[in-house]
């Protein structure tokens, strides 16, 4: 028996509803799609379904009170509350760079917290 899940892709501003037919955690089918990337992105969003992260934490005496943050690399769905949760009471001392390590191995995920922005010191 296939199960079928209807998802919207979020790789381009078209939002395509994709629906995929999984058989026994198999995609056997993927319609919808207006690009090769749905095809790509479906599969892997009922199979391993992975988000970045993006968020903002405090700068200790910085010419800006805060730096934008964001995760390297993509971390699994089911690990995007305990990664929230690392970044809750972080701070980072100014100055930070563009790229800096903030956190490294988020939620044991292996992926890094990085500045995505410079904050001079004051």
């Amino acid at each position: 028996m296939s199960d079928v899940r209807r998802i919207t892709c979020i790789n381009c501003p078209l939002g395509c509803t994709l629906e995929v037919e999984l058989k026994e955690n198999e995609v056997i089918s993927v319609t919808g799609f207006q690009c090769p990337r749905g095809k790509d992105y479906a599969k892997k969003e009922v199979l391993n379904p992975t988000r970045t992260i993006t968020s903002i934490i405090p700068v200790v005496h910085g010419n800006q009170p805060m730096v934008s943050v964001k995760t390297d690399q993509d971390i699994p769905k089911g690990k995007i509350r305990q990664v929230m949760y690392a970044l809750k009471d972080l701070m980072v001392e100014a100055p930070v760079e563009i790229g800096q390590i903030i956190l490294a191995n988020v939620a044991e995920t292996e992926v890094n917290i990085i500045a995505t922005k410079r904050v001079g010191r004051k």
